[in-house]
């Protein structure tokens, strides 16, 4: 089998560039999800005006990088089935389980959670929007524990699972 190496230097550079968005977005979002809803308690606590200001600035930022972030994301998982299919194919069982779990679980507390926090200012009261703006950012960073749960079985494969993956080679 003969691979065309320009495509696969095409492949790493499309990969490299998402990665390097998805890598700078992604940790700032993490941290200003805590940030964000750190300060609509003390809004919700002092009920002091300038607080909600300061959140809703603040929550904008978080919305514009959690988008960007988000979009980095999902292009990563196709680049994983079209530029290395072959790598998906093999330990996709393996590889494909913590990313089904972060999607199931963690990106649906996500999405839900991120509409009430930025479209619920006026339509909820402030204690179901307190709860889903600290609801959004556990679900944010629940989303990342599960990628790097992923993200280290791909750097560092166990003896265990190295050993299935020899046996679907074996299998082709």
């Amino acid at each position: 089998m003969h691979v065309d190496l320009t495509m696969l230097e095409w492949a790493r550079a499309q990969f490299a560039m998402t990665a390097l968005f998805h890598f700078f977005f992604v940790p700032f979002t993490l941290g200003m999800s805590f940030i964000v809803a750190f300060f609509e308690t003390i809004y919700v606590k002092t009920g002091k005006q300038e607080w909600k200001e300061i959140t809703q600035f603040w929550q904008l930022i978080f919305g514009i990088n959690f988008a960007l972030g988000l979009s980095t994301g999902i292009i990563h998982e196709f680049e994983f089935g079209t530029n290395w299919s072959t790598y998906s194919w093999v330990v996709g069982d393996l590889f494909g389980a913590p990313l089904a779990v972060e999607g199931i679980v963690a990106f649906f507390m996500e999405a839900t959670f991120a509409a009430i926090s930025f479209f619920g200012w006026k339509r909820v009261s402030k204690g179901v929007h307190l709860a889903s703006s600290w609801l959004l950012a556990i679900g944010s960073n629940l989303s990342a524990l599960w990628i790097l749960i992923a993200n280290g079985f791909m750097q560092h494969p166990s003896k265990n699972s190295v050993s299935s993956i020899s046996t679907l080679q074996d299998l082709k």
